[in-house]
């Protein structure tokens, strides 16, 4: 399914877009997010194979982010970071809600005491007779 240079697409495979866009990085993990429901297309389900067009809506979770996109392009090609942010535009109110969301777990982070070093010899000893102690 390959195309001339100057053969404009009119739809393309949703997990090569999403690979293409660089919202995931192979096909696989693409594929395996919309086959696990985390991807959605103009408000319903989507199936890999789905043919997304220039206007979409596609809504995704990856990991502790979600992204709510508007297609702007099409590409079967995965190229230069750039490039693939060319490819979509993300809404005001999803930048918005993920930069909240960063900035909370930022926050929430910050609790933890960590050392300032790690432990030396003698400390990880006793760090280690501390875990084998039953």
């Amino acid at each position: 399914m390959k195309h001339a240079a100057h053969e404009p697409l009119n739809e393309v495979r949703a997990d090569v877009w999403l690979w293409a866009a660089r919202i995931y990085k192979t096909r696989s993990l693409a594929k395996q997010a919309i086959d696990g429901g985390k991807v959605d297309v103009n408000g319903a389900g989507c199936k890999a194979s789905k043919a997304l067009h220039v206007g979409d809506r596609v809504r995704l979770t990856r990991g502790e982010e979600r992204l709510e996109l508007e297609i702007l392009a099409l590409s079967e090609q995965r190229g230069p970071a750039p490039v693939a942010q060319a490819l979509y535009c993300e809404s005001e109110a999803s930048r918005l809600a993920r930069e909240q969301a960063r900035e909370q777990r930022r926050l929430s982070g910050a609790g933890l005491n960590r050392p300032p070093t790690r432990p030396n010899k003698q400390e990880r000893r006793e760090l280690r007779r501390l875990k084998d102690f039953p």
